[in-house]
């Protein structure tokens, strides 16, 4: 039998199991897969032929002033337009209560006149407190990372290229704090996207946003060198250039995402597992062992090399790196048998963290882009919770006691099931958390815990049938209205496997962290740092292609795309010391 025959013999191993996938633990532990967002992004703009250049650039020597990128496309064209203002150390802060930033921005489709950049210009930088224009896609705010970019300057106007290290440390120039689409604050609703073939993918206008603002960071601290000594003042290294990347600052608001739009997440839930059993169905070769042992070399490194604040972070960095080493020389070793990828992973859910896990599984994915990209382009859905009014009261209770029986096992009568409640703050709107039995706002509480409205239903339906055996659904919905919406979710996702996160949101234990990272690796997030339970700090595009790579119209798409997990550069004039 040949190996096309081979291949197409191969039985697709089945999904995992809800149970194990959806577990709230496990989904903290995700790292980016080619399938992220910014990853998809990369890909598409390479394989399109976009084009990014530079069209306008007025800075001051203090580097504040604006510049405008344009993004030609073979559908469309864009501008990014980016504001820098002077801001007092006083008022910089990565909080939501914020009222100013180093950097504001936005992603705009066409053109930008005169009229229109003025209006940009004194509206893009309030951010909410401003009337932003409908043509806006896009819309953020950005830090500095004041360490780093006073090391950069000092570094490049003497004629130098600054450390390795000072990026090794934070990763980036600018750290976003939010970044805004679908209709925020007057720009463009989530319709206008629909449609438009360059922004299909979830986020993708966002990422591109993101993505240009790292060529500014790059820029901006080129320009100030130039400013401070314009006779020795040297351009960034390229090696470094490619090693920075463009923080984000994020807290509790980003939670709700995932409870909120459980048809988008079981779409992307499901279009990993597809691509994990797609992969764990190829036969290996020698070929893709060797790839695959590369890429855990360099996950290996990558980690061992990503300094973190948060200790428990580091020290599951830290277990990481120690299994990994477990596992190369069983890779180097073991007999290549057609079904060696599920022996890995087999070991590796018997004897290994659930970290390892699924980073092994994120690994075996990155080997396969011929039947894994396709899966990028069925990552969004039209949401729509629908009530089915004529579905047996019987069924619904089956459909909750076979597909929902995890929230039917949390004891809610026990005070640490009960111990948090979510609510919206005064401030800015967004979500926080309360203890339950001390702090005030139970009252305004946000429905965000699926289990205990899914256990309510249940005792409610239960009691309903006793004396209404034959009901339907809508009988018992006009007895108990208060139930509507709950059903409405439990009627659509019952269609579905993965978009429910089985977990108590009430429940001391619960972590948000969790809830922040799964989203975060969607969205193509490395360097994962939580500070404190609450907010966590990330690094985007680190290793990405530049926009003069892009330009230049990469022939070879797969080494183009092979960017995740980026090592610190080793090369002499890149900052990093000669060996002795």
């Amino acid at each position: 039998m040949n190996e096309a025959a081979r291949q197409a013999a191969r039985v697709l191993p089945a999904l995992r199991s809800p149970g194990l996938v959806m577990d709230l633990e496990r989904l903290g532990t995700l790292m980016p897969s080619r399938l992220s967002f910014a990853r998809s992004l990369i890909r598409q703009m390479a394989r399109q032929r976009w084009h990014i250049t530079r069209s306008h650039f007025e800075l001051d020597a203090g580097g504040f002033g604006e510049v405008i990128y344009r993004l030609q496309t073979p559908n469309g064209r864009y501008h990014v337009v980016i504001f820098s203002r002077h801001l007092e150390d006083e008022r910089r802060t990565d909080r939501g209560i914020a009222e100013a930033w180093d950097v504001t921005f936005g992603l705009i489709e066409g053109d930008v006149d005169h009229s229109l950049f003025t209006t940009l210009a004194e509206n893009v930088p309030l951010q909410e407190a401003g009337r932003q224009h409908p043509r806006l896609l896009v819309i953020s705010r950005a830090n500095k990372s004041l360490r780093n970019f006073d090391t950069f300057v000092q570094a490049l106007s003497a004629g130098q290229q600054p450390p390795v290290d000072a990026i090794r440390e934070v990763g980036y120039l600018y750290r976003t704090t939010a970044v805004y689409g679908n209709g925020k604050f007057g720009i463009a609703d989530y319709g206008r996207l629909q449609d438009n073939p360059d922004f299909q993918h979830p986020f993708s206008a966002q990422m591109a946003a993101v993505y240009v603002l790292r060529q500014f960071s790059i820029e901006q601290v080129e320009h100030l060198a130039q400013q401070a000594a314009p006779q020795t003042a040297v351009a960034l290294g390229e090696e470094l250039q490619r090693y920075l990347g463009i923080g984000n600052s994020t807290g509790l608001g980003m939670a709700p995402f995932l409870i909120r739009h459980p048809q988008l997440i079981n779409q992307w839930i499901s279009a990993r597992e597809q691509a994990l059993a797609l992969a764990k169905a190829q036969v290996p070769t020698e070929a893709s062992r060797e790839r695959l042992l590369a890429l855990c070399q360099r996950a290996r490194q990558y980690l061992a090399e990503t300094e973190v604040e948060d200790a428990d972070q580091a020290a599951s960095n830290k277990v990481v790196v120690d299994e990994l080493d477990d596992n190369l020389p069983w890779l180097e070793q073991v007999a290549l048998t057609d079904n060696l990828w599920q022996q890995l992973t087999d070991w590796s859910e018997a004897a290994q963290s659930v970290a390892t896990q699924e980073l092994l599984n994120t690994l075996l994915i990155e080997l396969y882009p011929e039947v894994v990209d396709p899966l990028e382009d069925g990552m969004a859905v039209q949401e729509k919770l629908d009530l089915v009014p004529d579905m047996p009261l019987v069924q619904l209770k089956q459909i909750i006691e076979t597909q929902f029986d995890w929230a039917l096992q949390e004891d809610f009568t026990a005070p640490e099931a009960c111990h948090w409640f979510w609510y919206n703050s005064v401030e800015k709107e967004e979500p926080r958390l309360g203890v339950r039995a001390t702090d005030p706002g139970v009252a305004k509480e946000l429905p965000l815990a699926i289990a205990p409205r899914v256990q309510k239903v249940h005792g409610a339906l239960a009691t309903f049938l006793e004396e209404n055996p034959q009901a339907l659904s809508i009988d018992f919905l006009l007895a108990e209205p208060a139930h509507m919406e709950c059903v409405r979710r439990i009627q659509t996702m019952a269609a579905t496997q993965y978009g429910e996160i089985r977990a108590n949101l009430w429940h001391r234990d619960m972590k948000p962290m969790h809830l922040l990272r799964t989203k975060l690796s969607f969205l193509g997030a490395n360097r994962f740092d939580p500070r404190g339970d609450r907010w966590v700090r990330v690094t985007f595009f680190q290793g990405a292609p530049l926009i003069a790579e892009l330009n230049s119209e990469p022939a070879d798409l797969m080494t183009f795309d092979d960017w995740s997990y980026a090592l610190a550069p080793t090369c002499p004039g890149t900052g990093e010391p000669e060996p002795a």
